[in-house]
């Protein structure tokens, strides 16, 4: 091996995450830098995502989450809006069959009844053709909040119970979990946020309870390999104690 190699799999001996989520933040601030409309912003963040997702899939990431469209952006002016969507839209009809050839699996969360009936069918297709895919699962978050995802899931307790399908005393954090969005996923151990904010901006509420934190000054459109890979780094130099002293967290990390 040369040491080139041994140098850049050293860099990762603390660990890579089974599971980063990332909130790509800054297009707009990228294309008004250039004096360039904001919608060159958001196509020039789709380079960024490609790499992100290859370079994820190489250093053994298991799950990968994208925060593409929160619930909140539908405030956004229509044109931005359905820029977005467009983009979304193309985006998998272009990238799908790319991704099903490198084994990626494809899942969209959200609320879909806000998408168009295009998109939705767009998304279906992309998600039938990927689902036993076994490499890398991609989580793409469009229409999603953190809050709405914890009341769908309320809403579905309470229809359970209510039909005697599920004990009020059976309820806990494992099956609670089964009923949010990333239901069967790992919680993420890793956010990254790009564009030098310092907020979760209602991405995955539940499942940040003990992620690492990452933010970064870079504007998503220049966020890309080398950049996650930093990120990763920093990650597998973190100790996650997870309540317990840092004494237990060792004996347990030996395990």
């Amino acid at each position: 091996m040369s040491n080139n190699n041994t140098a850049e799999r050293n860099r990762f001996e603390g660990g890579v995450p089974r599971h980063i989520a990332i909130v790509m933040d800054g297009n707009g601030r990228w294309a008004r830098a250039r004096f360039m409309p904001r919608h060159a912003g958001h196509r020039a963040g789709v380079s960024s995502v490609r790499k992100v997702v290859e370079t994820a899939g190489e250093l053994g990431v298991e799950v990968l989450t994208l925060f593409a469209f929160s619930s909140e952006n539908w405030d956004r002016p229509a044109e931005e809006v359905s820029v977005l969507m467009d983009l979304l839209l193309r985006t998998l009809q272009k990238e799908s069959a790319r991704l099903h050839e490198h084994n990626v699996r494809i899942r969209l969360i959200g609320e879909r009844s806000r998408l168009s009936l295009r998109l939705r069918q767009e998304i279906a297709a992309a998600e039938e053709l990927t689902a036993s895919n076994t490499g890398l699962t991609l989580v793409i978050a469009a229409s999603f909040g953190g809050r709405w995802d914890l009341l769908q899931a309320a809403r579905q307790v309470a229809e359970d119970v209510q039909s005697g399908l599920l004990s009020a005393d059976e309820l806990d954090e494992q099956r609670f979990s089964g009923y949010l969005s990333l239901g069967g996923l790992p919680d993420p151990d890793l956010l990254i946020r790009t564009g030098g904010e310092q907020r979760v901006s209602n991405f995955l509420l539940w499942h940040l309870a003990y992620a690492e934190l990452h933010f970064v000054n870079t504007l998503w459109p220049d966020f890309g390999a080398e950049e996650l890979k930093a990120a990763v780094e920093n990650f597998g130099g973190r100790k996650r104690r997870f309540g317990r002293t840092e004494e237990q967290a060792e004996r347990l990390s030996r395990a």
